[in-house]
């Protein structure tokens, strides 16, 4: 399919091409901040300014609904909403900049790998995962500072409150887990590092589900955004409206289950794993603190427990271990108590009032 066909199909209408100056200008902006942003990463500004200024910038009539800008590999251009304000293009700009860095092709120009994304001859892998990290990039760029919002019933904080935000949120989970620096790195150069760390520490099954669920949840989003725009193009309502409103439903409750499982896979694979590798008491108040913290990592929907029922058991398990690595590994040890060991049962008791949210912070300071 030709470019002029695929941008007819996504309803895409050119109104103007940016001169070479405005792109340039946004090149020269946008390739220092990313070298600004990551200065380990061993990025060349001056390369990436050169990649960034051969890009096809354009101004188009868009349907409601769409993504604000949209890169296309096929013809190395970027299309903007011709609603954005001329001033406000290159902060649109950064996340199609940063696909256009991540490309892989071919000897024949075909599109072989973008970041975390794996093109096939029959499937894409990891597309939602790989957008979410480019907007978890994007973001760090450009300062979006944290708020709290609510997406399909679940509630938690982000700095992408308005571009893939539930995807956004597992894979910031991810990150987290795994590594900042890992994630980024390894998706502005679109190599492996973080897939193969992620698979260390979750189990390539876990992993996989995990990719392929963030997929699920970016295609049902942009399947409802197709249904809304076609209940736009009726005037009378009629059955065949009723059907889409109910499919609408259907799946804003199938991205909520699929969330929250993903989200509680993410939790189990990693946590379980991390345990079973604890040897010493350092590791073990490390493993503490890490799964304390993830809270503030949390998506949450009425009636979830999920994570709270985990961290008490974890913490049972955890004075347990506690007492046979302190007594030498021997099973036999586990009814000595230190205050090591009472530090963790209280924090097993204030748990309820975490999650009531009844715990001053100088009470939570004191366990923490």
């Amino acid at each position: 399919m030709s470019v002029e066909s695929n941008l007819k199909k996504d309803g895409i209408e050119v109104i103007e091409q940016l001169d070479t100056l405005t792109v340039n200008t946004i090149a020269n902006n946008i390739s220092h901040k990313i070298c600004e942003t990551f200065p380990s990463y061993g990025l060349n500004q001056n390369e990436l300014f050169i990649k960034l200024s051969r890009l096809n910038m354009y101004r188009a009539k868009m349907p409601e609904g769409m993504a604000e800008a949209n890169y296309f590999y096929k013809n190395t251009s970027i299309y903007f909403n011709e609603h954005i304000a001329m001033e406000d293009i290159e902060e649109f700009a950064v996340h199609e900049c940063i696909h256009y860095i991540q490309e892989v092709k071919d000897k024949k120009k075909y599109l072989l790998k973008m970041g975390q994304c794996d093109y096939t001859e029959f499937k894409v892998y990891g597309l939602g995962l790989n957008e979410a990290a480019v907007q978890l990039i994007s973001s760090k760029i450009l300062g979006i500072p944290k708020e709290y919002v609510k997406y399909f019933g679940i509630n938690f904080e982000t700095n992408s409150p308005s571009y893939y935000p539930l995807e956004c949120c597992l894979v910031n989970q991810l990150s987290y887990l795994i590594g900042e620096d890992i994630l980024f790195e390894s998706t502005l150069k679109s190599d492996d590092t973080f897939k193969k760390a992620a698979m260390e520490v979750l189990t390539p099954k876990s992993f996989l589900a995990i990719q392929n669920a963030i997929d699920d949840i970016l295609y049902a989003e942009e399947d409802i955004i197709k249904l809304n725009n076609k209940i736009t193009q009726v005037d009378d309502r009629n059955k065949k409206i009723d059907g889409m409103l109910k499919k609408i439903d259907e799946l804003k409750n199938e991205i909520t289950l699929t969330f929250m499982r993903t989200q509680n896979l993410i939790i189990s694979s990693y946590f379980n794993n991390a345990f079973n590798n604890i040897s010493n008491l350092e590791e073990l108040e490390n493993y503490r603190k890490k799964l304390y913290t993830f809270k503030d990592y949390l998506g949450f929907a009425e009636g979830y427990t999920f994570f709270n029922d985990y961290y008490v058991e974890k913490m049972s398990q955890l004075e347990h271990k506690y007492n046979i690595l302190e007594n030498g590994g021997l099973e036999t040890a586990i009814n000595i108590r230190t205050k090591k060991v009472s530090k963790f049962r209280m924090i097993i008791n204030a748990i309820k009032k975490i999650l009531l949210g009844k715990l001053s912070e100088e009470d939570e300071a004191k366990f923490y």
